[in-house]
């Protein structure tokens, strides 16, 4: 049996509109620079209308599947792992089925859904898949648009996210490379630190217009959050490294999830001295839900920072509350 996989391919996203913080410094009369020092936001992509999720999902997995040397269709599988689906039924991997010219193709495509952590719960998935050999090749990916389920009124929450897409193209292969260890934890008596009530079977049209609306808006205690999330970050971090048999001196990098400035500055915080090996790309990227650590994950392969035979922790949080942490051997 095949058990290890290899990045083939990967591709990133980004909408065309970028939104400055100096520009919510001017619509909402604070003063220069405000935004920014706050936040520790300078820009993030903002999604037009025809930029839906399935349209970036789509955009990311051809430039990874051109990356992998994949021809239309030569794969297995594709698996979304979008932190907010783009409609409730069907799911958005089957939307990017279709966008991808496969519509009538077979190809098994289905959703995983972990809020932030979804791409790496659909990763896991992925990897599963191909360690009982069933697929050969997968295609991964997440899209989120948080921009449209955003309150105006809230700074704290309208201020730090952005809208983007990335993908990965793995592929069965001999050796050891893939997920070399793996620990998630989810404490639901936290679910109502971050949610989204509308959407789904919660509020129904009959509760009125103003519910609804209401209940589309993002909300989350973002303290709250935090705190609940550095208690058990610390946890999920060793247990994964244990299973992988390495140390943390031994991870080219750490792609985590940019949840935050406090909170990415917390992960560079728990791998001191070498907190130089966080991928922070929050700055000019923003949260983008769970195209965060795909996108990062893109970025750190783009840029070297991760090579073939390289160890990199994929890590995060989510709602739930849930935190996750993944090695993966290039």
């Amino acid at each position: 049996m095949i058990s290890a996989f290899t990045i083939a391919g990967w591709g990133a996203y980004r909408p065309r509109q970028v939104l400055l913080s100096s520009e919510l410094d001017a619509r909402h009369g604070n003063p220069a620079g405000w935004h920014q020092r706050e936040f520790g936001i300078a820009s993030r992509h903002l999604a037009a209308p025809d930029e839906t999720s399935s349209m970036m999902a789509a955009e990311a997995a051809r430039v990874a599947l051109a990356r992998a040397g994949w021809a239309e269709g030569d794969f297995d599988a594709i698996i979304g792992g979008c932190g907010v689906m783009e409609q409730p039924i069907p799911s958005t991997a089957v939307l990017v089925q279709d966008r991808l010219g496969l519509g009538k193709s077979g190809v098994v495509a289905f959703d995983v859904n972990q809020t932030c952590l979804s791409f790496m719960a659909a990763l896991d998935v992925a990897g599963m898949g191909i360690a009982t050999g069933r697929w050969r090749r997968v295609l991964v990916f997440a899209a989120d648009i948080a921009s449209c389920g955003l309150d105006p009124e809230n700074a704290k929450i309208r201020a730090i996210f952005g809208d983007g897409a990335a993908a990965l193209a793995i592929e069965a292969c001999e050796g050891e490379r893939g997920i070399a260890g793996m620990q998630s934890v989810t404490h639901g008596a936290h679910h109502g630190l971050a949610q989204l009530r509308a959407g789904g079977t919660r509020l129904r049209v009959e509760e009125g217009y103003a519910a609804l609306v209401a209940g589309s808006h993002f909300e989350m205690d973002a303290f709250g959050i935090f705190k609940a999330a550095a208690r058990v970050l610390p946890g999920v971090i060793d247990a994964a490294l244990a299973q992988a048999g390495i140390g943390r001196d031994e991870l080219a990098c750490v792609v985590c999830h940019q949840a935050s400035a406090p909170g990415v500055e917390h992960v560079k915080r728990l791998f001191a001295p070498g907190g130089q090996r966080v991928v922070d790309l929050f700055a000019s990227h923003g949260n983008q839900i769970a195209a965060s650590i795909p996108t990062c994950l893109a970025h750190a392969l783009d840029q070297g920072l991760a090579k073939p035979d390289d160890h990199v922790l994929l890590l995060g949080t989510a709602a739930g509350i849930s935190a996750g942490a993944m090695v993966i051997r290039l």
